[in-house]
């Protein structure tokens, strides 16, 4: 790794059964590097986020993708969620998994000009 490269943003773009793990992952093994991490869930990837869905999927040897949630935010991972795709749904007044923060759409912006990598799932 090189100096400087400290803070890494994966968006999360699906709510594809086999697209959950990687970013999951990725942003698990950056904070085991000791570099911030932060999973920003924007389009189809919210419905993840609603209670019972995330324990729905789990693939192959992999703990469920809840488990995978909860550990990430246990790590410290930031997990967050856009605000214009909630309402995209129409999901006005919805309950997510605890943990997660809703945010406007500009932070994913701001996030992406702050951070050193993004990488889009």
């Amino acid at each position: 790794m090189s100096e400087g490269k400290q803070y890494i943003l994966y968006v999360q773009t699906s709510d594809d059964p086999e697209r959950q793990y990687s970013p999951l992952i990725l942003a698990q093994t950056a904070k085991a590097m000791n570099i911030k991490a932060t999973i920003y869930y924007l389009g189809t990837g919210l419905r993840i986020l609603k209670p019972g869905e995330a324990e729905k999927i789990k693939i192959g040897g992999f703990p469920s993708v809840k488990e995978m949630l909860d550990k990430a935010l246990e790590m410290g991972v930031e997990i967050l969620v856009c605000e214009a795709s909630k309402r995209m749904f129409g999901w006005e007044k919805v309950d997510l998994i605890p943990g997660v923060k809703i945010v406007g759409a500009a932070t994913l912006n701001d996030l992406s000009l702050e951070a050193d990598a993004t990488q889009w799932f």
